[in-house]
């Protein structure tokens, strides 16, 4: 039997990890670039000192982010250690790109109603659940049918950043507004099956365990995608969720919209969020837990951009007279 190719098997390690679809794409685009900046030399030919001389490549020459180079660190340890099974030891010779600090751009409470009155339709309603329950933009549109707890007014976010679970609050305003959207949703899955189609994408093997449950209404995406497409992974027909890019250009002409001139995208939203729960008072801890942090360090930014700045300090100016 022929033996699989190199990113082939990086594929198929990958899926029994259960690692998400973009990041598979983004480590099979590492390894294949390393691969290409070593003239098609095989990994198992190179080493630390190959590995090193390509990261540093990409903040010396390329100078890529700091979060690029450790996605591209991770990619090519993910191939040596979990793929090959080679330990290539610690790369302290890499030139390490500089992550700037930066503080997150905020809107004040006005400018997040102009922004979300300047919105209509689905993108809108996404909009309003990212601020309203500080949701990363791929949280919002993974939702499932039955991660929607109306009754406690609650959402349930499968497998977020760091592959973590967590609940928090579905905004009682939204709820109305949701009910009317899932009931349009309901009767497009309808449709769908009556048509024959109407699965969905489903985690972890389930689709092998219970095949039916794609069919399932409690699987279907809250925001699915306005068509079907072809998976190509297996050649089944679905209705993924909404794409990204709907919600970012609908933020953006929002904002030019409302006449804001702040660098304004959906995760400003999730910023504002933790920001206003931290001038209303709630504890940083509260808001960690909400917002999924591992670690209340990540939290503790948004305590240098509360109006009155990181001490509550009033300008001297603001005496004066």
């Amino acid at each position: 039997m022929e033996k699989p190719r190199l990113l082939d098997r990086v594929r198929s390690v990958i899926r029994v990890r259960h690692y998400s679809r973009r990041t598979e794409d983004a480590y099979v685009y590492w390894i294949r670039q390393f691969i290409l900046f070593h003239n098609k030399r095989h990994p198992l030919e190179m080493g630390k000192a190959e590995v090193e001389s390509f990261l540093s490549w990409q903040a010396e020459a390329r100078n890529v982010a700091a979060s690029t180079q450790n996605q591209a660190l991770s990619a090519i340890l993910f191939l040596y250690r979990d793929v090959l099974q080679m330990d290539i030891g610690w790369l302290e010779g890499v030139t390490r790109a500089k992550k700037p600090k930066r503080l997150p751009v905020v809107l004040t409470r006005g400018e997040v109603r102009s922004l979300l009155d300047s919105m209509a339709g689905t993108p809108q309603l996404v909009a309003s659940l990212l601020y309203g329950a500080g949701l990363r933009l791929l949280d919002g549109l993974r939702l499932r049918v039955q991660d929607v707890d109306f009754a406690a007014c609650e959402l349930l976010i499968r497998d977020g950043k760091g592959g973590k679970d967590r609940r928090t609050m579905l905004p009682q305003t939204l709820v109305p507004h949701l009910q009317r959207h899932l009931a349009h949703v309901r009767q497009q899955h309808v449709n769908d099956l009556a048509a024959g189609f109407g699965s969905v994408w489903l985690p972890h093997a389930l689709a092998r365990k219970s095949p039916g449950a794609g069919r399932d209404w409690r699987w279907q995406y809250v925001f699915p995608a306005a068509t079907r497409s072809l998976d190509v992974q297996d050649g089944v027909w679905r209705r993924h969720h909404l794409d990204e890019s709907v919600v970012q250009k609908a933020v953006k002409a929002a904002a030019r919209q409302a006449g804001l001139v702040k660098k304004i995208g959906p995760h400003t939203l999730r910023h504002c969020f933790a920001t206003h729960l931290l001038e209303d008072g709630y504890d940083i801890r509260t808001v960690q837990e909400l917002l999924g942090h591992a670690d209340v360090k990540t939290t503790m930014i948004y305590t240098h951009v509360l109006n009155k700045g990181g001490q509550g300090v009033r300008s001297p100016l603001d005496r004066a007279g």
